[in-house]
């Protein structure tokens, strides 16, 4: 994957997580939660920009890189 594209999921997971914490100002009993899925958007969109620094040209992508990670967020998971 390229830069550009690199970029454009990093922008679009921002904004998605932007969206839930704006929602959570407004539902205060799903607050936790979507203040939760927000930081989950977040740690993607960071594991993205970490994958693509990091590993290079290897084979592994950064789709890959994030499944491993999110694997191991107990909330994510039992949601």
């Amino acid at each position: 994957m390229n830069g550009k594209a690199i970029l454009e999921n990093v922008r679009r997971y921002r904004a998605i997580a932007s969206l839930y914490r704006q929602t959570a100002a407004f539902r205060p009993h799903q607050r936790l939660s979507l203040l939760e899925q927000a930081h989950a958007w977040e740690d993607r969109a960071l594991a993205e920009l970490e994958a693509h620094f990091t590993l290079g040209e290897s084979k592994v992508s950064p789709l890959q890189t994030w499944m491993v990670q999110a694997a191991s967020w107990p909330m994510l998971n039992a949601a």
